[in-house]
């Protein structure tokens, strides 16, 4: 069993964070990425003070993989995460502009490492920190790296996180979990293809990642009793085995959090998603509207 999360064990509020800005235990990461523009030249325009900008599809995937985007080795992200003054004392504290959607895949390789608890992220993000009038500098600080480890201190590895494609092979297959596709509808259909192949994995619902948020407003998670109660989990039970999947692993990380946070105790991230399973010719694939059960 994963384990449910509690909200405070991941989110902090803007006013929690406006107070801590010069704690020295607190390291803030921006986390904004985009496929049309650099990330790195928004956070130059504006940011939170004493945050440092990071890109996690530069740093934080495997150079080696056969699959874009999959999780780097931990050789690699003790580095990365070290390079940002990061110890094992300080908090992380991440943020970017669409509810959290890359910070939560940081947030999940370091709980796949170990780091448990280590990273938070701020509830609303730049959205909210801007609305509220919150303040923003062009000053990038300078820091040394820290001595962050992901070995010893008690840390334990929890590969069990993470979803391969063998394993939604068989959730597939057989139904020994409920596969989630948080895509886009277009996507999941097959009508939006970012792959060799469009489409989706047979047998996966379609629960998209931004409902789980106040995504017109401050883009906040919403509420535990609101993401339960979504009908598309129909009658899935909190213990039920879950597995979200989207193109590159990080909406479907994000989505993986909400769930949690909303009490469900064994969900699953398929590292590979979409960018694994659309690639290959040797997995099934079912294309258009969901068919209606009964």
């Amino acid at each position: 069993m994963i384990g449910a999360l509690y909200r405070d064990d991941v989110l902090v509020t803007t006013q929690w964070l406006t107070y801590r800005l010069t704690d020295p235990t607190i390291r803030i990461l921006d986390c904004r990425y985009y496929f049309d523009r650099d990330g790195r030249e928004e956070y130059e325009k504006g940011h939170i003070p004493g945050a440092l900008h990071i890109d996690y599809s530069k740093e934080l995937t495997d150079p080696d993989a056969e699959v874009e985007g999959m999780i780097p080795p931990l050789e690699q992200v003790e580095a990365v995460i070290r390079s940002y003054g990061v110890t094992n004392d300080t908090t992380i504290v991440g943020y970017d502009d669409e509810g959290g959607h890359f910070a939560s895949r940081i947030w999940l390789i370091l709980e796949r490492y170990g780091a448990e608890g280590q990273m938070k992220i701020l509830d609303g993000g730049w959205t909210k920190w801007v609305q509220e009038n919150r303040p923003v500098t062009t000053d990038i600080p300078s820091v040394k790296p820290g001595d962050f480890t992901l070995r010893g201190r008690g840390r334990t590895e929890k590969p069990e996180l993470i979803a391969t494609l063998d394993d939604v092979r068989q959730a597939s297959e057989t139904g020994s979990a409920t596969i989630l596709d948080v895509r886009r509808y277009s996507e999941y259909t097959g009508e939006e293809v970012r792959s060799k192949h469009g489409g989706r994995v047979p047998n996966a619902i379609h629960v998209f990642w931004q409902d789980n948020l106040n995504w017109d407003s401050d883009r906040t998670v919403r509420e535990d009793r609101e993401i339960e109660s979504r009908p598309e989990l129909g009658n899935l039970k909190k213990d039920d085995p879950v597995i979200t999947y989207c193109q590159g692993g990080v909406r479907a990380a994000n989505a993986a959090m909400a769930l949690r946070m909303a009490g469900f105790r064994n969900v699953q991230v398929y590292d590979g998603s979409w960018a694994e399973w659309g690639n290959r010719d040797d997995v099934p694939i079912d294309i258009g509207p969901e068919q209606e059960s009964g």
